[in-house]
């Protein structure tokens, strides 16, 4: 099982204002299989090093997966808008 941390102290309050009941039940799915839950898809572009899932119908979260280490690392999370403020 893999472990979710955040990338800055920044990404780690705004992490903490969306995760509630129902996005934490969702994120331990994502703790399963970062790349197949959610509708979990690699991005592309400038960031393409990155994944990106849904956490609800308006809440993106983007983030790297680090397989040796078993991490989720959160870059951003918030509403559509963050593939364009990464």
């Amino acid at each position: 099982m893999y472990e979710i941390t955040t990338r800055t102290k920044r990404v780690e309050k705004r992490y903490n204002e969306f995760v509630d009941d129902k996005t934490e039940k969702k994120l331990e799915l994502l703790k399963q299989n970062p790349r197949g839950k959610l509708g979990a898809h690699k991005l592309k572009g400038k960031l393409k090093r990155f994944w990106s899932c849904w956490l609800s119908t308006d809440i993106r979260m983007i983030y790297e997966i680090d397989d040796e280490n078993r991490l989720i690392i959160v870059e951003s999370i918030g509403s559509h808008k963050i593939y364009f403020s990464s």
